[in-house]
């Protein structure tokens, strides 16, 4: 992986801790109707979302096939807000509240766990030459899905923000 997606996924990892440390567990988990997400449960998804990532990555490596997959412009599917992404029955966030420690617990293991694996891969290159099928955005490179991560996170940082605006 390039140091600049390490430095995405870093620094979108310290936007969204910034967004949330300071809220109280009731703003944490507020919710403005029963059809939306808390931001504790934003996170949870997003948690959810890398743990799948990671055994989509971690599948995609252990495939022998090289299969070259046209790159594609996730960015603007992802980070257009206009288009409402339902998200798969397996990322689908608890109904439970939470609390913020332990919502930065589940975040931490779950970037060290990626970070881990990553940091297996002798060969980063391999990264862009296998693919594995994402639910929504299709065959993606391995290395698509990791930058899917810090843009999905960008994402719902953008939305964690207006419920913010919403206390």
């Amino acid at each position: 992986m390039s140091k600049i997606g390490n430095d995405n996924l870093t620094d979108t990892r310290n936007q969204l801790v910034n967004e949330i440390t300071l809220l109280s567990n009731d703003q944490f988990n507020w919710k403005l109707d029963e059809d939306s997400w808390s931001i504790a449960q934003i996170c949870h998804h997003l948690v959810l979302v890398e743990e799948a990532t990671l055994k989509a990555i971690t599948w995609g490596l252990k495939a022998g096939e090289v299969t070259q997959v046209e790159r594609k412009k996730i960015e603007l599917l992802i980070l257009d807000r206009t288009k409402k992404l339902i998200a798969p029955k397996i990322v689908e966030p608890d109904v439970d509240s939470f609390e913020i420690q332990q919502i930065m617990t589940l975040l931490n293991d779950s970037r060290k766990n990626l970070m881990t694996l990553l940091s297996t891969v002798e060969d980063k290159s391999i990264l862009a030459k296998k693919s594995v099928k994402h639910p929504a955005l299709g065959e993606l490179s391995l290395d698509q899905w990791i930058e899917q991560i810090y843009l999905h996170e960008q994402r719902h940082i953008e939305q964690i923000k207006e419920i913010k605006g919403l206390f």
